[in-house]
């Protein structure tokens, strides 16, 4: 069975909100803010751990997540040598025997904002969330993306762009999906970055793609 790259993604410094929610909900070795990173994706889930494999052998990379799905399989590894980190990269497309532009494109699945959250929403969010808390009345953004493992991009992108509080990212599973709270402002700002982040990924459309 043919191995597909569903998510590639190079991180060139991982922003401080983001490195610390990976390093509170990964189980790997932990990454820091400003480390360069990249986001595997790949179906069949298994084969991600010969990709991890593969990445480990040919360069001094560490990685955080690793989640084999039987669908799709998720890999990130990081270094602060960003060197490493591409040529772990290489690596694993060398090893996938494609090019970095054979990954799929990602679209936006669901792109809303919850302006001046109600206290209640509040409340149910934060039992369910593993980052930061949201408070009542802040801006709520929520996307999601297909391939879920772009929504790592987009999360960082954001946080690069504005000063929001990051609530959750869940890079695997069938969408990806991230949930940020601040300011009515600074929520649009990050929105606005997160999705010019996930359009601008150049790639290919899944066989099945139909435009949605």
């Amino acid at each position: 069975m043919g191995i597909q790259l569903r998510t590639f993604i190079f991180l060139d410094a991982l922003q401080p909100q983001f490195a610390s929610f990976i390093g509170k909900t990964a189980r790997g070795f932990l990454p820091l803010p400003e480390m360069a990173s990249t986001f595997v994706e790949i179906a069949p889930g298994i084969a991600i751990n010969r990709v991890t494999d593969v990445a480990l052998k040919a360069t001094k990379v560490a990685p955080a997540v690793q989640v084999v799905e039987r669908a799709y399989g998720l890999l990130e590894v990081h270094s602060e040598d960003k060197g490493d980190v591409i040529s772990a990269g290489k690596a694993i497309l060398d090893f996938l025997g494609v090019q970095e532009q054979e990954r799929l494109k990602p679209r936006v699945a669901t792109n809303q904002i919850i302006r001046a959250v109600e206290p209640y929403q509040a409340q149910i969010i934060n039992r369910n969330s593993r980052g930061m808390m949201i408070l009542p009345g802040q801006s709520l953004f929520i996307l999601e993306t297909e391939p879920a493992g772009y929504v790592a991009f987009a999360a960082n992108e954001a946080e690069k762009a504005a000063r929001v509080f990051l609530v959750q990212v869940q890079p695997f599973g069938a969408f990806g999906r991230l949930w940020m709270s601040g300011p009515e402002a600074e929520i649009d700002a990050a929105a606005q970055a997160a999705t010019a982040a996930i359009e601008g990924i150049e790639g290919q459309l899944p066989p099945d793609f139909v435009d949605r």
